[in-house]
Order: C-alpha cells, then sequence, then structure tokens
C-alpha cells in the first residue's frame, strides 16, 4: 500500500470535485490565513509527501467536511 499515492488522490479528489485549481487553491489558503503559494502548494500535492496537518488546511479552505475512510484504504 502507498499511502503517500493515496493521501495525494485524495486530496486531488477533493480538489477535482470543486473544480479546483492550484491557483484557487492559494487563494482559498490565503483567505483563511494561510500564505501558501501556488508552485509549493503544487509541489508538495504532487509528491505526495505532506503532513497530516497540510492536507487539513486545504480541507478547510476548500469547505471539505467529512472524509469517508474507506474510499481510501
Amino acid at each position: 500500500m502507498d499511502w503517500n499515492r493515496r493521501a495525494k488522490r485524495l486530496i486531488k479528489s477533493e480538489l477535482a470535485k470543486r473544480e479546483i485549481d492550484y491557483i484557487k487553491l492559494a487563494e482559498l489558503m490565503k483567505d483563511i490565513g494561510l500564505d501558501e503559494k501556488q508552485a509549493n502548494i503544487a509541489n508538495k500535492i504532487n509528491r505526495g509527501a505532506f503532513s497530516l496537518g497540510f492536507a487539513l488546511k486545504i480541507f478547510k479552505a476548500i469547505g471539505v467536511e467529512q472524509i469517508d475512510l474507506k474510499d481510501i484504504v
């Protein structure tokens, strides 16, 4: 099991559901007080190696209220 790849797919899936690209994500993160550059966001997500804290920031910024782990494991 490649957990980093699963985490990356989860974030990309949530972004796609909401039709949010990395530029818009950077704006949304800034709106909640987080200064993340678009390039840094893209690099972290595409590598698939980021902290749970970073993922939670993304989920907060894009309005994710619930994640079903059945979809991941």
